[in-house]
């Protein structure tokens, strides 16, 4: 004698059943590659793919990191591994992703963040601006401690 899991009266249940009052739910079929309509939905897929990336670039620098604190030895150890062209092409593509990631970011603060001035809101363009010069300062500030300024 097998026992059924599911109790007998609850046999029709699983089968939904549509009336005249309850017609079917209208579900569109989509398509595996939707967010390739419309260039705002492939940037946001874009920005969000750009996250592994980021993290790569976190990961890399931890790696270099560690190298350096291994010694003399283990940072060539590194330097020889870093410059493998699977290497060089995964940072390369990294950089773009993480600039993109930066100036998406960038551009959607305004819309993130409402500040005021004087009882007035501030344009978003200037709080946009203020982020890219912002970054352009941090980057130069890096760019003339590593060139030995």
């Amino acid at each position: 004698m097998s026992q059924s899991v599911i109790p007998q009266g609850a046999e029709p249940a699983l089968k939904p059943v549509y009336t005249e009052y309850h017609p079917r739910w209208y579900r569109p079929r989509m398509s595996t590659w939707w967010w390739l309509r419309r260039r705002s939905y492939l940037a946001f897929i874009l920005r969000e793919l750009s996250s592994v990336f980021v993290a790569w670039s976190v990961v890399f620098l931890l790696l270099l990191v560690a190298a350096v604190s291994g010694g003399e030895d283990s940072y060539r150890q590194f330097l020889a591994w870093a410059g493998r062209p699977v290497v060089v092409l995964l940072n390369v593509v990294s950089l773009f992703f993480v600039v993109f990631h930066a100036v998406t970011w960038f551009n959607l603060a305004p819309k993130a963040m409402v500040m005021r001035w004087r009882g007035r809101r501030v344009p978003g363009a200037w709080i946009a601006a203020s982020n890219y010069a912002a970054w352009a300062l941090a980057s130069a500030l890096v760019a003339w401690l590593l060139l030995g300024g």
